[in-house]
Formats: structure tokens, sequence, C-alpha cells
């Protein structure tokens, strides 16, 4: 028991589950129509610290020493509380401000993983590759609804990182590809081993919402909702 309890107790009061009272009867704190608030603030310790130098013993006074540490101990516990409030309101106003930031996705493509791909206005279709490490051969493969492949892209010796390609909207044999959307995959190998890698795409942010993480989450069309922080480039 802490220097606090024992004056605390020495006043015939608890700080836990239950208080005893003057007559003798035990109260439990959370009889609050009885008790009026079990929280101590300010003005309820300097009330205490009032009691207790009245009913000391004049023979054997409170050491200077323990009236200090109770103080101390007071005044850390109120400012650690204020503090947790503090942080709680910057918080909460960084949160507000993210998601703000986010809206101004809405109407811009972005770059992020996905398979699913709708081609530009101008036509053709643009993305990347991202690579684990460098590779010596690198290929893209798009395909249509049906799982028909319409071209297959070369890309040959590329280092680590994000790899940008383009492809006109032309299959193989010269034809329009059409209006989508399009599957696409990748592969990436070093001599006789394989490379993790995988495709990026370009999307339309349609809608920006709160995730349950408190990051702000785009909705993108044929791939779903991904956080602001799968986001690669924005265009």
């Amino acid at each position: 028991m802490s220097d606090f309890d024992n004056t605390l107790a020495g006043l015939g009061i608890s700080r836990y589950n239950k208080t005893s009272t003057t007559s003798g009867t035990t109260l439990d704190t959370k009889d609050t129509s009885r008790l009026g608030k079990t929280d101590m603030n300010v003005s309820d310790f300097l009330a205490l610290m009032t009691a207790q130098l009245k009913n000391q013993d004049p023979f054997q006074p409170v050491d200077n020493s323990q009236m200090v540490a109770q103080m101390a101990q007071f005044s850390s516990l109120s400012g650690i509380t204020e503090m947790s409030s503090t942080l709680k309101s910057i918080a909460s106003k960084l949160n507000g401000g993210t998601l703000n930031d986010a809206l101004g996705y809405v109407g811009k493509n972005v770059l992020v993983q996905g398979s699913t791909a709708y081609p530009r206005t101008s036509g053709g279709l643009a993305g990347a590759v991202a690579l684990d490490k460098d590779a010596t051969n690198v290929s893209v493969t798009i395909k249509d609804q049906n799982g028909n492949t319409l071209k297959t892209i070369e890309m040959g010796k590329e280092g680590k990182g994000a790899v940008a390609w383009d492809w006109d909207g032309k299959t193989d044999a010269g034809e329009s590809a059409g209006a989508g959307p399009f599957t696409v995959s990748v592969t990436a190998t070093n001599g006789t081993g394989s490379v993790k890698a995988y495709p990026l795409v370009w999307a339309p942010v349609t809608a920006v919402s709160m995730g349950s993480d408190g990051k702000p989450v785009l909705t993108l069309p044929g791939i779903g909702n991904v956080s602001t922080d799968a986001v690669w480039q924005v265009g």
C-alpha cells in the first residue's frame, strides 16, 4: 500500500472497491446514489489533505516527505490523465484531416496492385510490373473476359522495383482488343529461377471511406477497396 493509500485509510476512505464510513458500514463504490462520485479531482484531493492536517496527531504530525510524495503522486496521475485526453483530441483531428486529404483522390487514377484493368479513353492500356529483385526476363500477358490471350509483352531484362509498360490496345494479330475489362498477369525469371512479381494497374477512384483501422480506403472499379498506403502513383 502506498503512502497515499495509507493517508486515505487513516481517514476511513479507500480508493478501491469499497469505502468505509464513519459509522463503520461498508459501501460499494458503484452505489453512486450514496457516495456521490468515485473519481477524485483536484478539489477532492485538497479537501482530503486539509482534513488530514486538521485531524493529525499533534504529537505525531504528518511527515513532510510523505506529504510531498502524496502531492507528487496525485499531480503525476492528473497530468497523465490530461495528456491522454489531449492526445485523443489530436488523434481525432488528424484522422479527420487524413480523410479530407484522401477526398482529393476522387476522380483521379491511381496505380495499385491488381489484375483487372480498363483501357484509357484514348485507347490502349498502361500499367507496371513490381519486381522483388532484378530479373533477366519479364513478360506481361493481357487476356479478355473469357480468358483468351490478346497480347503478350516481352520486356526483357529489368531491375528491382516498379517497371512501366504500355499497350496500344491491339492484339497479337493486329486487331482492336475492344473496351475490356482486361485481365493482366506477369511472370519474371532470373536465369533458371523465378522472381516474385505482381501486376500494377491504373484504376479511377470512385469513392473514399474510413476503414476500421482509422485509415482512408479508396474504392476502385474492378479491384475493390484498397488503402491509400497501397497506392504506388497518382495520375
